[in-house]
């Protein structure tokens, strides 16, 4: 009896030993993860490093109301609209977001003109019969040339 006890320990043990070689594998497995992800690791560090600066020059641009744009010449200006009275009442206010860019083109000395949604709301605030008599504007041209209308503020 003795010896199929014996016999019967060494196929146990047998099993524990593949048993415990496939836990180290999975072990090495598991382990081999993080070593990968700590590799990883060391340029995201530098990229969060890099975010400050980033999120520093985002929030000055949000303040001026502008999202990424190398302001090269500002300007003000309050532009009359005399001319658009003289138009029936059924075209009035397309004719001021027209007067408005030829405006822009003149002063600005460039093509691309864009008009932000607010300026745009102001010109159709009282629809389309009755524009307002004069607006105050902010020019501002990106280092592309592109210039982009905004309202004035009281700054």
């Amino acid at each position: 009896m003795s010896e199929k006890s014996s016999e019967a320990d060494e196929q146990v043990d047998e099993k524990e030993d593949i048993a415990s070689e496939a836990l180290q594998e999975e072990g090495k497995e598991t382990v081999e993860e993080p070593e990968e992800e700590a590799k990883e690791q060391p340029p995201l560090e530098e990229a969060a490093a890099e975010e400050p600066e980033q999120e520093a020059e985002e929030e000055e641009a949000a303040e001026e109301g502008e999202e990424e744009i190398e302001v090269v010449e500002e300007r003000i200006y309050t532009i009359p609209f005399r001319k658009v009275w003289a138009t029936p009442r059924g075209k009035r206010s397309p004719r001021a977001s027209r007067m408005l860019r030829d405006f822009v083109r003149r002063h600005m000395k460039t093509e691309d003109v864009e008009i932000s949604n607010e300026v745009n709301e102001e010109l159709w605030a009282r629809s389309i019969k009755k524009p307002p008599r004069e607006i105050k504007v902010r020019l501002v041209k990106d280092k592309e040339g592109r210039v982009i209308v905004y309202p004035a503020t009281a700054a």
